[in-house]
């Protein structure tokens, strides 16, 4: 069957294991100094384990590969680590929204007679940009604060703006700054329009969830050859799978053999500026 499924880069991966504690279904081992998937078997393909790998190396593709295999995975990898890893593993389940292998595992549990653990309020740490966070305290004082009425304009001036769409020919995107924008950042800056899109033309993109870094890598290369790029300046949220972004046109630029200048700007969840560069 075809399916979404882990995917390393060899060439990036330094065997530094920091993806391994993240996969409790056991897919990935250290082997010959490399994270290597072991079994189609055990690998989901949800991904826990790419916002942990420093060096970008891990991606989701959609190919070939042997069904997922929960009961396997409960019986040989999660129930024998012990009750940390059940908790872990369910939790996983639930904050992706895997309810028919959320229900089976804990069918399994029950069948062996071992206590389902409280899972529902756990942050997933393995995947950190899937947590939860309740951002309302920052209206707290807005009863109190001056508002302004002036409706803020857009200041978009191209379409389309996501990668997969683009044209890396087209023309508005020569003798450009551009802005490449992580897809979460416009819902957590308020003043994204005025603060990062004004005067630049945008490509977006999520590397978690688009499994295209590869193609994205080639298509972000062709738009720096065929156009004079005055500035790139890449916008990102601090989740570390948001890393992904950075990194896809940094090795775009190096590609393309050209000297462009690199900005990136990191932003928090809560909306702040947390790190500028360049």
């Amino acid at each position: 069957m075809k399916r979404k499924i882990i995917k390393i880069n060899e060439d990036l991966c330094n065997g530094c294991g920091q993806c391994i504690p993240d996969c409790p279904e056991g897919a990935l081992k250290l082997i010959d100094g490399k994270a290597r998937l072991v079994s189609d078997l055990f690998c989901d393909g949800l991904g826990a384990c790419i916002g942990h790998c420093p060096l970008n190396a891990i991606s989701v593709e959609e190919r070939e590969a042997e069904p997922y295999n929960e009961a396997l995975v409960m019986k040989e990898q999660i129930i024998p680590k012990g009750i940390n890893v059940i908790r872990e593993h369910l939790a996983h389940l639930h904050n992706h929204a895997e309810t028919a292998f959320l229900n089976q595992a804990i069918e399994i549990l029950k069948q062996q007679g071992i206590a389902v653990p409280d899972y529902i309020e756990m942050q997933p740490k393995g995947c950190p940009g899937c947590s939860e966070h309740d951002l309302s305290y920052k209206d707290k004082d807005k009863a109190t604060e001056q508002t302004e009425a002036i409706k803020q304009k857009s200041e978009l001036r191209q379409w389309p703006i996501q990668l997969h769409l683009i044209n890396p020919s087209a023309s508005y995107f020569d003798n450009c700054d551009l802005l490449i924008s992580a897809d979460c950042v416009p819902y957590s800056f308020g003043s994204f329009h005025q603060d990062f899109i004004k005067d630049k033309k945008v490509v977006t993109l999520c590397p978690k969830l688009d499994h295209s870094n590869d193609r994205y890598i080639d298509k972000l290369t062709e738009l720096f050859k065929n156009n004079e790029i005055h500035s790139v300046n890449v916008v990102i949220m601090e989740v570390p799978c948001c890393g992904g972004t950075s990194y896809i046109t940094q090795e775009a630029i190096k590609n393309s053999g050209k000297n462009i200048i690199y900005k990136e700007t990191v932003i928090g969840i809560d909306g702040s500026i947390l790190a500028e560069k360049g």
